[in-house]
């Protein structure tokens, strides 16, 4: 990975600052973005003194627009792009008959059409450099769980979407990697949307228990290497996985079993 330009959206903090790192000490050009500028300075000053190559852009993954300048201002500080992770996400907890549409559509405009936005802005140049597309998505891309019906719908859309666009662009030298992290340390759900779409600002988890953001950076460069299909990650979500596919509906009961026991479930 040494010189490659890696694109990195919502890289200030959790599994996408993680990246950034890895990816930067192996030698790789990092362009990172976020929604909050003094976060993104902080994130671009601590990769810079750990001597990484790194440039910083101020964008909202929700928006056409910023996406298509986040891979202009690429272009223009490195002059092409290798590889682009979208990693830019939200989460959200509550239940679907509570949740209000503005919060549903929140949710999907930032998970799913960022990622739409920021492949549609960067394929031509991937295409160029027969590099990778890498989209983070969810264990809830593979069984879904209840009170996180646009989360879930979100991930499952990123996973239909990464699949049709791997069969489009496999014959062209183009690689493109779903990686599905189980539950993870990160602020993800500190930040998750509740049913009025504000910050629950605190998890329902033990986070301490969690794989780390850092483990994940580190099996996801690797697989982005070794050019592979799929990540899934946390011996977990691998189990979710494979018993939806043999018992879908006795997991319909062990997911509610398992969520109405987190702290304050809105799941009865």
């Amino acid at each position: 990975m040494k010189d490659k330009v890696v694109v990195i959206t919502g890289a200030t903090s959790g599994i996408g600052k993680a990246l950034a790192h890895t990816f930067g000490l192996r030698g790789s050009k990092i362009f990172i973005t976020g929604r909050n500028q003094q976060a993104l300075d902080e994130t671009v000053a601590e990769l810079l003194s750990k001597q990484i190559v790194v440039r910083g852009c101020l964008a909202d993954a929700a928006l056409e627009m910023d996406n298509q300048r986040m891979i202009q201002e690429a272009l223009q500080s490195f002059g092409q792009i290798d590889i682009l992770i979208c990693n830019a996400g939200i989460s959200m907890r509550a239940l679907f008959e509570d949740i209000s549409l503005d919060t549903f559509k929140k949710v999907m405009d930032i998970n799913f059409y960022g990622m739409v936005y920021a492949v549609k802005a960067a394929l031509p140049h991937i295409l160029k450099t027969q590099g990778s597309i890498v989209g983070i998505s969810s264990i809830n891309g593979r069984r879904a769980t209840p009170a996180r019906s646009a989360y879930s719908a979100s991930k499952y859309a990123m996973e239909g979407f990464l699949e049709s666009l791997r069969t489009e662009v496999m014959k062209r030298g183009v690689h493109v990697l779903s990686v599905c992290p189980g539950f993870t340390a990160s602020n993800i759900r500190n930040k998750a949307l509740n049913a009025e779409g504000q910050s629950q600002k605190e998890s329902p988890r033990d986070e301490q228990k969690m794989m780390s953001a850092e483990e994940v950076a580190e099996k996801a460069y690797w697989a982005v290497v070794d050019r592979k299909r799929d990540l899934v990650l946390t011996i977990q979500g691998k189990l979710a996985v494979l018993l939806n596919k043999i018992i879908p509906g006795r997991m319909d009961t062990m997911v509610w079993n398992v969520m109405k026991n987190e702290p304050d479930s809105p799941v009865k």
